[in-house]
């Protein structure tokens, strides 16, 4: 693998009253948020060619948003990453040896925590780190680099809310 996206899924619609969080649909904005940031990661050569997702409702309609942008990636929707802890995301990760840029859609805490993982363990600057720090918001997404050793360093953020689009929580 030499590149790793981690995506959190767009702004979807609070659960009501009984309803599962599991199917929770996204809103306007999220759909038009996620193709936001489908088309601001291609324009910067980030395509992804395998992409693992949640199979929640929202993180599936998150990559439909996406999937035109991406027609060629391979895509796998999964159970385990529905509000997956960061070792259980690194691993989905780590299975994908043949894949050349890896993209994951899920949830917090997990996908930000392990963002911020790979910040400190690849020696992130302080002002990295600090943005990091206030969040991970809906429909955001961390690149990092990966070296043949496995090593990875951070590439950018694209954040809905800073290309034009609503962004979230």
């Amino acid at each position: 693998m030499r590149r790793l996206v981690l995506m959190r899924h767009a702004k979807a619609e609070r659960a009501g009253a009984g309803d599962s969080d599991f199917e929770r649909v996204l809103t306007t904005r999220g759909s038009a948020d996620a193709a936001l940031i489908a088309q601001a990661l291609e324009a910067s050569d980030v395509r992804p060619n395998k992409v693992l997702v949640s199979f929640a409702v929202r993180t599936r309609q998150t990559w439909e948003a996406m999937a035109e942008v991406f027609p060629d990636a391979e895509v796998q929707f999964t159970r385990v990453l529905y509000h997956a802890e960061p070792d259980v995301i690194l691993d989905a990760v780590e299975a994908e040896t043949a894949a050349d840029t890896v993209m994951v859609v899920a949830h917090n805490p997990g996908v930000h925590a392990l963002t911020l993982r790979i910040l400190k363990y690849g020696s992130a600057p302080p002002s990295v780190l600090a943005r990091f720090d206030r969040g991970f918001p809906t429909a955001s997404a961390a690149v990092f680099g990966i070296d043949e050793a496995g090593r990875a360093a951070y590439e950018g953020l694209y954040l809905a809310a800073e290309l034009g689009g609503g962004g979230g929580e």
